[in-house]
């Protein structure tokens, strides 16, 4: 291995370890999230002072308190706030702790490695399904909704990836996504694309997802696997495969594993008609495309 082991000052780690302990606990309480999501991005944004005298009542200018209103994310939206299938109460939560995940990343303490991997680590307990330990996340990584999300130990994410939760995402055991993946989770419709599909996507153990690869809604990616920089996978990816391209094709098995790899003439079938997940509309939605178009061709 070509890593060291590094380490914070000893009154830095006191530090860095009181405040993640802080957050966690208040979180994991009865405390309203809102709030401390709020009182969390006040005080590591240093407004403290400033918040305390919009709070008093003294007068502030517009601008100061549209920043200190945006501290809660209550006073906040998403874009994955408008979809329409969205459990509402899940994501009541996860909005709150999506928006301090974010704006931490916008904050310089993002940059401080070693606290910023804990920190993320500890919020992702909250956000996500599920959260195995040891887990390592690196700054900028956006998500739909967060709670669709479960991870296995050991895993690695690196900056820049999007995970789409906006069906569901199974990453599995000492999986390495590497810097500007996405990984979706949905499909729109080719001629009205504001119809949505949902579906599973899956990333089995020890596989491989490399730099600014694009894996589609509805594939697994195999156990063991690596799929190759820059490929748009659009089926499955087999065990112990080796995938690149556009689309992604199996081009060899990993040293080693040719005895029980399935055989590469035989890789990468679609299989996302088996993982899609149904939902259902609220019967009071009000309907509408947001493009404005008829998308009626007779009435073209």
């Amino acid at each position: 291995m070509t890593k060291r082991h590094v380490s914070l000052p000893e009154e830095a780690e006191a530090g860095v370890q009181a405040f993640i302990e802080e957050v966690d606990e208040r979180l994991a309480g009865e405390e309203d999230t809102c709030e401390v999501v709020r009182d969390t991005l006040v005080d590591l944004y240093g407004d403290r002072d400033a918040y305390e005298r919009w709070q008093d009542g003294e007068e502030i200018s517009p601008a100061e308190r549209v920043r200190l209103q945006g501290y809660d994310p209550c006073n906040s939206t998403l874009e994955s706030e408008y979809y329409a299938e969205k459990d509402e109460e899940a994501f009541r939560r996860s909005k709150h702790l999506q928006w301090l995940w974010r704006q931490f990343d916008a904050t310089p303490m993002a940059d401080n490695v070693e606290f910023a991997l804990r920190f993320r680590s500890m919020l992702a307990d909250h956000l996500f399904a599920e959260c195995g330990e040891g887990c390592r996340f690196f700054k900028g990584i956006t998500f739909t909704y967060g709670h669709n999300v479960r991870i296995g130990d050991n895993t690695v994410v690196h900056d820049g990836v999007h995970l789409d939760d906006r069906g569901r995402l199974e990453i599995g055991d000492r999986v390495s996504i590497s810097d500007g993946v996405h990984i979706y989770s949905h499909d729109h419709d080719v001629v009205d694309q504001t119809e949505v599909r949902n579906f599973e996507t899956v990333v089995e153990d020890d596989a491989r997802v490399t730099y600014d690869a694009m894996v589609r809604a509805g594939c697994r990616i195999g156990e063991n696997s690596i799929v190759g920089a820059r490929a748009v996978v659009q089926g499955d990816v087999p065990a112990h495969h080796i995938v690149v391209g556009m689309p992604a094709r199996s081009v060899r098995v990993k040293p080693g594993w040719e005895e029980v790899a399935e055989p590469i003439e035989d890789a990468n079938p679609s299989r996302q008609n088996e993982r899609e997940i149904e939902y259902d509309l609220p019967e009071d939605l009000d309907a509408f495309d947001e493009f404005g178009r008829d998308l009626d061709p007779a009435e073209r």
